[in-house]
């Protein structure tokens, strides 16, 4: 119920993209959706090889938050909408958020 709440109030576009969280309790999946098209313009998982040290603990969620921020940038995204899909804004998740924050990303 949570979900369908916030996915009611948020929606992404080319230029500001919906930025979606999903965590396992083994991997966080990040991406940057447009939701006007349907396609997903950046993605960012600790499931990719260079990224398979990382844990899902909150220290290792901020490098993959700053990761997915140097993503964005790469697609010359300098805004975005936080879809934290319905978890709650403390531990990863906020750590997460943090890290694509200090790359210079706007929420």
């Amino acid at each position: 119920m949570r979900k369908v709440r916030i996915r009611k109030k948020i929606s992404g576009s080319k230029k500001i993209p919906r930025l979606t969280v999903f965590r396992s309790n083994r991997y966080i999946y990040v991406q940057a959706i447009d939701d006007l098209s349907g396609n997903t313009l950046a993605s960012v998982s600790n499931r990719e090889k260079d990224l398979l040290m990382l844990k899902n603990v909150v220290a290792d969620a901020h490098k993959l938050g700053e990761k997915m921020g140097e993503r964005l940038k790469e697609e010359k995204i300098k805004c975005v909408v936080f879809d934290r899909n319905g978890y709650s804004y403390h531990g990863i998740i906020k750590s997460l958020a943090e890290g694509v924050r200090k790359t210079g990303i706007k929420f």
